[in-house]
């Protein structure tokens, strides 16, 4: 199953494996991870797509802004793998 830049996966190998994390890039056999925590925009994580499952995919305003190449905070990650790992939409919570 490939991967597609702004899909949310979780690492099966690794002292990360069972977090969250968009992929911001892909490369070969490489998907540049990030959380907006432990894994900022500015040090993303390069992990062998052989070591990650896809959880999900999402149309939050920060997926969509990894898709189109925009500019993207870490907090925009931070919200958005937030309200994935609850279930929320991104219309609850009062923004």
């Amino acid at each position: 199953m490939p991967f597609d830049v702004s899909d949310i996966v979780s690492p099966t190998r690794g002292h990360d494996s069972g977090t969250l994390l968009f992929i911001v890039k892909l490369e070969d056999n490489y998907a540049y991870l990030v959380d907006g925590k432990h894994r900022p925009l500015s040090r993303p994580k390069k992990k062998n797509i052989r070591h990650i499952r896809r959880v999900g995919r999402s149309d939050c305003p920060a997926a969509e802004k990894i898709r189109k190449g925009e500019p993207l905070t870490d907090s925009e990650i931070r919200r958005s793998l937030a309200r994935f790992a609850t279930g929320a939409s991104e219309d609850e919570g009062g923004m």
